[in-house]
């Protein structure tokens, strides 16, 4: 297991990493799928999907949307939300498991669209690709390597599905969700830094033995998924994952404002807040609107839930994922914040 937390990196404030989290974006593309439509093409139908998925519609990228364009869209939205230029951003992260190309990252054409000479790089973790990037650049920041760090997951989960297999088609969308974060002001005392916005704590695991349930197979096209096994992965990490962080953080459930969960299966969430017992009305939801869509799926949620005004300063965010590999995590955040 990894874990960080300020008590083990290298520069920190009080009990946190101080970052604030200034600019948040998001985009889906074209007009919503619904599960109507699926069932027209597929032996399906909207009952069936929704009682064992939670999921309704999801968006259907077009040739337009490359991975690299929907990371932009978002991205551009975040930063304007963050009122900062694309060249005030020295660190682009972008996390995705279908990036446009095999070389260079899709980072770097994203730095591109932009407009932006940030360092750019890739992280592939599937759908715990978001929690595990801002793993990554949440310490970047922290110690000041990094001023502005744009970190987004942007993916085209449908060109990896079989759209004529109904077990997986109905199950993902694309898009992409963006995260603005930047050193706290030079001018803010410790005593303020220690009491505000940032990560508390982020622990990340996985196993490899569970590889064959949720992969495209080597020299393979589609996406291949043992459904029960999966299931039975993900809610047992992702429970896991989020207990660790809030027993490490000296933190209980009841301290948490909202719980910004990967959206892969209804069912899954479900049982995942019943064992770390957590109000469902406390859970961010954009599974019935979306599908599974990937790395992007955390970032859409909490750019939806900061949109609408349920994220506010100060409230505690324990985000889940879980990802083919397997791997999975959870990174606790106080949010808020203000540009240096």
């Amino acid at each position: 297991m990894t874990v960080l937390d300020a008590r083990t990196a290298g520069t920190h404030v009080g009990t946190r990493l101080a970052v604030s989290f200034t600019g948040w974006g998001a985009t889906v593309p074209g007009p919503p799928i619904t599960n109507d439509d699926l069932a027209a093409v597929l032996d399906t139908s909207d009952d069936w999907i929704s009682s064992r998925t939670g999921i309704r519609a999801r968006h259907i990228a077009g040739p337009a949307d490359t991975t690299a364009a929907l990371a932009a869209r978002a991205g551009a939205a975040a930063l304007a939300r963050a009122g900062r230029r694309p060249d005030e951003v020295d660190l682009l992260v972008v996390a995705t498991t279908t990036p446009d190309r095999s070389c260079p990252a899709t980072a770097a054409d994203v730095a591109g669209l932009l407009g932006s000479r940030a360092a750019a790089c890739d992280v592939n973790a599937a759908c715990a690709g978001f929690v595990t990037a801002l793993h990554l650049a949440l310490p970047a920041v922290a110690t000041g390597t990094s001023r502005v760090a744009l970190v987004i997951g942007s993916e085209r989960m449908t060109s990896l599905v079989d759209p004529t297999d109904r077990s997986t088609a109905v199950l993902f969308g694309d898009g992409a969700g963006a995260l603005v974060l930047e050193t706290p002001p030079s001018e803010t005392s410790e005593r303020d830094a220690a009491a505000g916005p940032g990560m508390i704590t982020s622990v990340l695991d996985g196993d490899a033995a569970l590889v064959p349930h949720l992969e495209v197979p080597p020299g393979g096209r589609w996406l291949h998924m043992d459904g029960p096994e999966v299931f039975r992965a993900a809610t047992r990490g992702l429970a896991d994952s989020g207990a660790e962080a809030l027993r490490r953080a000296g933190a209980t459930i009841d301290d948490v404002a909202w719980y910004v969960p990967h959206q892969a299966n209804r069912r899954i969430i479900d049982a995942v807040a019943g064992r770390l017992g957590l109000d469902p009305e406390r859970v961010v939801l954009t599974l019935d609107r979306h599908g599974n869509t990937s790395a992007a799926s955390v970032p859409l949620a909490l750019a939806e839930a900061a949109d609408d005004g349920r994220l506010e300063a100060g409230d505690l965010i324990l985000a889940s994922a879980v990802g083919a590999g397997m791997t999975w995590g959870s990174i606790l955040l106080r949010w808020g914040g203000a540009a240096a």
